[in-house]
């Protein structure tokens, strides 16, 4: 696997060309007579490895050559003109990805269930999927032709994990030699051409806290704002991680963390203008102390990291319990990393008929989220409740299939969900969409949402808690 996980970041190693997928009726691909299984493999010349090359390559360009490999075989070329900023109608197969090759301490694949769903064990190190949906890298193994890439075709931004400037603690955390660890002069390189970085830092007691996160965040500061951001999220231990040189985050060590960054947050405010060093939500719940500001968080650089998350759903439940508030609109997530570049499979179907014969009624159910979570959505959902008459019941629900520290609601799986279904109240029962996969409806732990549904006493549906309550006060209050 090492061997596969060091070379270079292609589509398919076994053939080139990246493969169409779909091609939208009456368009010019269509006029083109490409199909699926189509296999585009060079274009103006210039071979393609994966859908991105495709764009980028074509991108801007009135006058194309393409040579296509048909499914039988056949190799054309095809010559032909376009519009500009003419729509090909095509679509591709999904970038393979490249595997990591480190030995992370704190892995959380290593903390998986065996039979948790096999997506889950893939460790990706990839470049093209840290620019498209922000997955993070160490650019640890990062190859010469990948950092041209990067460069020539401006996979900006590339979020990375760094968890520390210390060469020797990175070298510790990741399991690799220090020559390896040490991404310094391409980190340098990637920020001399432009390219922006968003940093992680997964947060080990005794290991990279203390003197040495000052100094990661120190380091990392000083090349704001090439380098946007800084997330610190605190390493979370499942029931089957068994490595002895990791040590459980406590409340403690939470205080302590939270006292020891603000002075340098208060620093970087007065001196960059912004925050920049963010503390993953999980850290201040733990520790008993108060979410930041909205203000605190800017435009939340990485609240896919859980970090603002909390805050921001505070924000939207606040600005929904504003009885004035007439013009109520979608509260949607948008995933602030996800590039328009980036393919995204289209979510699993809402039972409609369900939906709007709850959003018909007076709103009387469960909603199930993670324990981290519940105490502040029970808050809010009491107040929503006492305002507008609904009977909605917050249960946090323990997750037992990873056990350990894991709290939150995205790592939730059928089996915790059924271990509570005695406690439901009302008509129906809500689970975060989250913890249903993106492109199929499977849950984490590999059960199928078809199969969780028939073994609910009531119906169950997966939507944002404030969509729907967004969606009920437009169909009953807001007329």
């Amino acid at each position: 696997m090492y061997e596969f996980a060091v070379t270079p970041a292609v589509t398919q190693l076994r053939r080139p060309g990246v493969i169409i997928t779909e091609v939208t009726p009456e368009s010019l691909g269509e006029e083109l007579e490409l199909r699926p299984a189509d296999r585009i493999v060079r274009v103006n010349g210039r071979p393609v490895r994966d859908y991105l090359d495709f764009r980028f390559q074509t991108a801007g360009e009135t006058e194309l050559t393409f040579q296509v490999k048909k499914a039988n075989g056949e190799t054309l070329e095809i010559e032909f003109d376009r519009d500009e900023g003419e729509d090909l109608g095509l679509m591709f197969e999904q970038i393979v990805p490249r595997q990591c090759a480190n030995e992370c301490l704190f892995c959380f694949c290593k903390g998986n269930p065996d039979d948790a769903r096999p997506s889950l064990f893939v460790r990706d190190e990839d470049i093209r999927l840290s620019f498209l949906y922000g997955n993070y890298t160490t650019l640890s193994s990062i190859t010469e032709d990948e950092m041209k890439r990067v460069i020539e075709q401006r996979l900006s931004p590339q979020y990375v994990s760094v968890h520390a400037t210390d060469l020797k603690t990175r070298a510790y955390l990741l399991g690799v030699a220090e020559e390896r660890a040490d991404i310094s002069d391409k980190i340098r390189r990637l920020l001399d051409n432009d390219i922006e970085i968003h940093a992680q830092v997964v947060l080990c007691p005794g290991i990279n806290d203390g003197a040495i996160l000052e100094k990661t965040l120190r380091d990392l500061a000083a090349d704001y704002p090439k380098v946007v951001s800084a997330a610190i999220v605190p390493v979370a231990l499942t029931s089957y991680n068994n490595d002895e040189r990791l040590t459980r985050v406590t409340p403690e060590f939470c205080r302590r963390t939270i006292s020891e960054v603000e002075k340098l947050q208060k620093e970087f405010r007065k001196t960059l203008g912004v925050t920049f060093a963010f503390l993953g939500d999980e850290i201040y719940i733990k520790a008993g102390e108060p979410i930041p500001s909205r203000r605190h968080y800017g435009n939340y650089p990485q609240i896919e990291d859980g970090v603002g998350m909390v805050r921001s759903f505070i924000n939207k439940f606040e600005n929904l319990l504003k009885p004035s508030n007439k013009n109520l609109t979608s509260n949607k997530k948008s995933d602030v990393r996800t590039r328009v570049e980036a393919m995204t499979p289209d979510a699993p179907e809402t039972d409609s008929a369900s939906l709007e014969h709850i959003l018909s009624g007076d709103l009387h159910g469960t909603v199930l989220t993670g324990e981290m979570f519940a105490p502040f959505l029970s808050e809010y959902v009491e107040r929503f409740n006492e305002m507008y008459g609904t009977r909605l019941n917050v249960i946090g629900v323990k997750n037992t299939y990873f056990g350990g520290d894991v709290a939150v609601a995205g790592l939730l799986s059928g089996k915790d969900f059924l271990n509570v279904r005695d406690q439901l109240k009302g008509d129906f029962a809500m689970i975060p969409p989250g913890v249903i996969k993106s492109d199929e409806p499977i849950l984490i732990d590999g059960m199928q949402f078809a199969d969780l549904k028939a073994a609910f006493p009531i119906p169950i549906i997966a939507e944002d808690i404030i969509e729907l309550l967004g969606s009920w006060l437009r169909q009953n209050h807001l007329k």
